[in-house]
């Protein structure tokens, strides 16, 4: 694996696709707004293109790790500082595993191909890290699953080919050493969570946070009942002005006497 400089022309199809859908990848990343690019680095391990960004917004600092595959597919995952530097030291692990490995033989091989298994949480997500064997080799899978996600939702992925994941832990801590492991964002005491009683629901507002900022979590529960709604900080002050909004109009309406209100 290598790291690759911007001024190197691909030398075959698969190459020149590769190249193309990382100028598409990277077109796309500088396009959200209010996000800031702070670094980025280029690897290829194998068939594939690796991208390690650290991105900047108004919640903090993160990476987002982006695969893209010799076919021109893509899969991500977003990773917090703090996160980032965990996987790094699960990659030490990892690689120490597989160097001490033998030859694969599919006789002795796990019947789901997993030769290793590790979990990462951070906030609101989880992270699967599985070294596994399969008959194009052995890779380290990465997925993050939201625990706000009913089971069996969506997860994001990648798979790092197992040869790679020195290389992989090495440009990790070069970006580590330059921008830390803090997370940034909000840095004051969140407010305690609240609770109210009406006729025979129950409703608890909950303030947390996570990589992508702070959030009001909203749930209503009865008995054998429960659903929540997650609101980003940012949209609070439009919530609480449609919420007004209705209060005044609704207040209004309630003031009319019977006659006013029909004529």
């Amino acid at each position: 694996m290598r790291i690759l400089e911007s001024e190197r022309r691909p030398h075959s199809p698969v190459e020149a696709l590769s190249a193309k859908m990382g100028a598409l990848y990277e077109d796309k990343g500088q396009q959200q707004v209010g996000e800031q690019e702070l670094a980025t680095k280029m690897l290829q391990i194998q068939s594939k293109r690796f991208y390690i960004d650290v991105k900047q917004n108004r919640r903090g600092r993160f990476m987002k790790v982006a695969e893209i595959g010799a076919d021109g597919r893509r899969n991500q995952v977003f990773l917090a500082l703090s996160t980032a530097a965990e996987f790094r030291d699960h990659l030490s692990l990892f690689s120490d595993f597989y160097a001490n490995l033998g030859p694969p033989n599919p006789d002795t091989l796990p019947e789901d191909g997993k030769l290793k298994s590790e979990t990462m949480v951070k906030d609101n997500r989880r992270y699967y890290l599985d070294l596994k064997e399969n008959s194009r080799g052995r890779f380290l899978r990465v997925s993050c699953v939201s625990q706000t996600i009913a089971r069996g939702g969506p997860r994001c992925q990648i798979a790092i080919p197992a040869q790679g994941m020195i290389e992989f832990r090495d440009a990790l801590q070069e970006l580590l050493d330059e921008f830390g492991t803090d997370d940034g964002g909000y840095k004051g005491e969140l407010p305690e969570g609240r609770h109210m009683r009406v006729e025979n629901k129950n409703f608890y507002f909950d303030i947390g946070q996570n990589n992508r900022g702070i959030y009001m979590r909203i749930s209503e529960v009865k008995t054998n009942f429960r659903t929540a709604i997650t609101i980003p900080e940012k949209s609070w002050s439009r919530f609480r002005d449609i919420f007004a909004d209705y209060v005044d109009k609704m207040k209004d309406g309630g003031e009319k006497g019977p006659s006013e209100s029909n004529k």
